[in-house]
């Protein structure tokens, strides 16, 4: 038996609680709020890019202060967004476990875990690192909560395109960390993270069809239809290879990050072409090609900082 149920009356969310909840099972939903998986993915991309901004071992006081503000602040926005989104929630198989939507915490709790968690995240991150990297770090948040969550989810088959930006924020909060300034060098480590969202959430959004119809998303493969998607994806895929390879010319990486990116970049177009003469109704191969999409980015990002 699950120890509450949120349930909507007349737009109000009311709580049925039910006692004796122990601080661990209260901690693991708070925690849960966070998306703990995909805020250490960000911490991960902002970390390499700290690396390369120092041509080496980022000061580590920096680097620390950095990923904690970038924790808080990711882990925020997405608790913003369990709150907004716990009506979808509860309709999609992949998300209704989620705590909000299963009514482990209330929704007016995970809202003001999220934002008081931003408010802190800027403010650590003025004091303890600059005002650019607190200012960048706070355009993430706020795209993905206002951009992407409340504008464009529910709204256009453009959602991850555009609201797409918000994750790749972490790499440019890593640099301006290090450097206090934001240079071409950031903006293509931006722009790789922006193209590549397209071809993983579509990827996702191919082999969820049945969630998303359900919860009425206008995600592009059910709006558009699946080869329109799956040719986009190549589109996208190819443009990510090019930006990934400019990357290694402007902040003169090594030939090894080279050879990764040409690599990884050639498997990761080989599974979008997969998908595309794909006539499986399962789309077992969009399955495949989600999970090798987060295996590129992250050998792209590691290569680039060894």
């Amino acid at each position: 038996m699950q120890s509450a149920r949120a349930m909507r009356t007349e737009g109000v969310d009311m709580l049925v609680s039910v006692p004796n909840r122990s601080w661990a099972d209260m901690f693991g939903d708070y925690l849960a709020l966070t998306k703990p998986g995909i805020v250490l993915w960000l911490m991960i991309t902002a970390l390499c890019a700290m690396a390369v901004a120092a041509k080496g071992i980022p000061p580590l006081v920096t680097a620390g202060a950095t990923l904690v503000g970038l924790a808080l602040s990711a882990g925020g926005a997405h608790a913003v967004n369990m709150w907004y989104d716990r009506d979808i929630d509860q309709v999609m198989d992949r998300t209704k476990t989620r705590p909000v939507a299963a009514g482990r915490v209330s929704a007016r709790n995970a809202l003001m875990f999220g934002v008081i968690a931003g408010l802190v995240a800027f403010g650590w991150l003025v004091l303890m690192v600059n005002w650019l990297t607190a200012w960048t770090c706070l355009s993430g948040y706020l795209t993905y909560v206002f951009v992407y969550t409340v504008w464009l989810k529910r709204r256009s088959p453009q959602n991850i395109v555009i609201g797409g930006a918000a994750g790749a924020v972490p790499p440019m909060v890593g640099w301006a960390a290090v450097t206090d300034h934001l240079g071409l060098t950031a903006w293509l480590m931006f722009s790789i993270i922006f193209l590549w969202t397209p071809p993983h959430f579509w990827a996702l959004a191919l082999y969820k069809q049945d969630d998303y119809r359900r919860a009425n998303i206008p995600m592009m493969p059910i709006i558009r239809g699946k080869r329109a998607t799956a040719i986009q994806t190549v589109i996208y895929a190819g443009l990510v290879i090019l930006a990934s390879l400019t990357l290694w010319r402007v902040a003169h990486l090594s030939w090894a990050y080279f050879g990764v990116a040409v690599v990884a970049g050639a498997w990761f177009m080989v599974y979008q072409v997969r998908v595309l003469v794909d006539n499986d109704p399962k789309t077992r191969w969009a399955k495949k090609a989600f999970g090798f999409s987060l295996i590129y980015i992250a050998l792209l990002f590691v290569a680039m900082a060894i």
